[in-house]
């Protein structure tokens, strides 16, 4: 009997071995929360692979991150001790980065409906998303067996945060469909209800330490003030992502209950980029309107381009582009959540990297 458990303690030790033990994330998300992915995809039209994306991170070039520099996402797993996960769609991972560091499936356009953001040609929504992270277990699962893979899928920490475009690249255009097929109440139960099957979906995948995040205030994105006649936020706007995140709470809350042994939270960061962007003056910033990188008076330029004209410290301007913060402003968003959130470190990765240094702004 002995030299049984001897046998069974050896084998199990090498699965958890093989497994390595260490907790990575899995992010699902869109362009908030992409850091390569769209790089990946040739034909799509939401890429953030050209100057100036990038510049106050690492050595400056484009990274495939909507920002200047990091993500909220990159900001949290640094200060949680949790590695960053590359973008899924480098050829270049082998298993055991996967192993070491997780994955980002998160896609520039991507929603939580297959048909947002479809003009983009090539964008990652969440089922498409959710069909590779079934292929990443089928990869982890050949690597370190069937046991080991359960112990890592179950231990990792999951993120997805999505929505935005639901509204931005879908329903709010007419040249959508569920534009003028759904109206406020029925696209809402709609989504909401696409958005409960996905999350069961992962959690019969093993997710079982999973963030649902809501929606900032996305009326006041720059991108949806030039297209007012005031440059004030769309309020209707911002009432959809308020009642997108009710919704959202209540069934993050319902699945929370139904689902044995699940640890399902909602992050609802409203209120922290409302009053952001409403008293920028009180968080050490200078402007909260406009965006840092612009094609001078011609907007929206929609995307940051080489001849696109910087603001003189992009330290003080809480929007990067026409749709996405920057570095300084994810930052104090990330801090502001961990904060409200009581997330606690990881202790098993080094400290937290350091903010990146702003680099001084190209003459133009």
């Amino acid at each position: 009997m002995k030299i049984i458990v001897i046998i069974v303690a050896i084998i199990f030790g090498i699965v958890l071995e093989g497994c390595n033990c260490k907790i990575v994330q899995f992010i699902f998300g869109d362009s908030l929360s992409d850091v390569g992915n769209n790089m990946h995809l040739s034909r799509s039209l939401a890429q953030a692979n050209l100057p100036w994306y990038g510049i106050d991170m690492g050595n400056g070039l484009p990274n495939g991150r909507f920002s200047n520099g990091r993500t909220v996402a990159d900001i949290i797993g640094d200060k949680l001790g949790l590695p960053r996960p590359p973008p899924v769609l480098d050829t270049s991972l082998t298993e055991k980065d996967i192993l070491i560091n997780g994955l980002n499936y998160a896609s520039g356009g991507g929603g939580i409906l297959n048909e947002t953001g479809t003009y983009f040609i090539e964008k990652l929504s969440l089922d498409k998303q959710i069909e590779l992270f079934q292929g990443t277990q089928e990869l982890i699962r050949g690597k370190i067996g069937k046991r080991g893979a359960e112990i890592f899928f179950r231990e990792a920490r999951y993120v997805v945060a999505l929505g935005s475009n639901d509204f931005i690249n879908n329903y709010l255009m007419p040249v959508y469909t569920d534009s003028w097929t759904y109206n406020d109440e029925t696209f809402m139960d709609y989504l909401i209800g696409t958005l409960r099957r996905q999350l069961k979906v992962l959690y019969s995948l093993g997710a079982r330490q999973l963030m649902v995040f809501g929606l900032g205030p996305m009326g006041c994105i720059p991108l949806q003030r030039v297209l007012t006649t005031t440059g004030n936020c769309r309020e209707k706007v911002n009432k959809l992502a308020v009642t997108f995140n009710k919704a959202s709470n209540e069934l993050v809350n319902e699945l929370a209950k139904q689902l044995p042994n699940s640890n399902y939270r909602f992050g609802d960061a409203y209120d922290v980029v409302s009053d952001l962007i409403s008293n920028p003056t009180k968080y050490g910033f200078e402007n909260s309107d406009k965006p840092c990188c612009s094609f001078g008076r011609i907007r929206p330029a929609l995307t940051c381009v080489p001849a696109s004209i910087l603001c003189s410290d992009r330290s003080k301007y809480v929007f990067w582009d026409e749709y996405h913060p920057s570095d300084s402003a994810n930052e104090l968003i990330a801090n502001e959540l961990i904060k409200k959130f009581g997330f606690s470190r990881v202790d098993q990765v080094a400290a937290p990297s350091p903010a990146p240094d702003i680099a001084p702004s190209p003459q133009n």
